[in-house]
């Protein structure tokens, strides 16, 4: 269980025997005005976060610094703890960018009204396990926790990034899976790439993983199957 302790004090969590207070600031009207705006959009692309963090804090008046979004973002998170929600950093399949979305971390029945997904679609869910199937970035990254519960002998993580795996390349010798990104990061430039498991030889063509830095639209919905790299 866990209780505010007031304007920003921290958090007071209580439960199986222990109890701790977690620090935080307080929250200030840049913070506020992120949140806000996160609650609006709910994921933003990694360079889209960053001129968001700067625009708050310099139309606020906050101290600023480009290296500290990471650590803005997690006072923010200690005061969204008791509604069971954070701003969690993840990567796209697709094309490997980087995203920020905030996400709901519990399945209740208050918590339920701030999920995107409703039972019919997680039963759903549950019924593609068999067959070829993609999620959104920002799906992933709520339904992370989920699909590990439900299919721990089923769900593969990234041996690069360690991420859960939908989409990916698979070793045909030892099972290791890895992101399209990834293997496209990982195997740049090898001549005779191996895999970074069992040492064997990657049979798999490399993908050609293009990055846009430019305006990419959020990936809120699913996105379009890429090609399959086989044999």
């Amino acid at each position: 269980m866990e209780y505010s302790l007031g304007s920003g004090w921290g958090v007071f969590k209580e439960g199986w025997g222990e109890c701790s207070v977690v620090m935080a600031a307080a929250l200030n009207e840049s913070h506020r005005r992120f949140l806000q705006t996160m609650m609006s959009q709910g994921i933003l692309e990694g360079s889209m976060m960053r001129k968001l963090h700067k625009h708050c804090c310099e139309t606020h008046k906050a101290h600023y610094r480009h290296d500290q979004l990471d650590e803005f973002i997690k006072n923010i998170n200690t005061h969204l703890q008791p509604l069971f929600m954070e701003i969690r950093k993840g990567m796209s399949e697709d094309d490997g960018q980087q995203y920020y979305a905030l996400i709901n971390l519990a399945e209740t029945e208050i918590t339920r009204m701030a999920f995107d997904y409703t039972e019919t679609e997680l039963e759903l869910f549950k019924k593609t396990n068999d067959g070829e199937y993609i999620l959104s970035t920002r799906c992933i990254m709520e339904l992370e926790q989920y699909i590990r519960n439900m299919y721990q002998d089923l769900v593969k993580e990234c041996n690069i990034c360690h991420n859960i795996t939908i989409q990916g390349q698979t070793c045909e010798v030892c099972g290791a899976k890895i992101h399209f990104p990834c293997a496209a990061k990982y195997f740049r430039g090898r001549d005779e790439p191996c895999c970074p498991n069992c040492r064997r030889f990657w049979p798999h063509e490399i993908p050609d993983v293009s990055r846009s830095e430019q305006s990419m639209p959020p990936p809120s919905s699913t996105p379009k199957m890429r090609r399959r790299y086989q044999e």
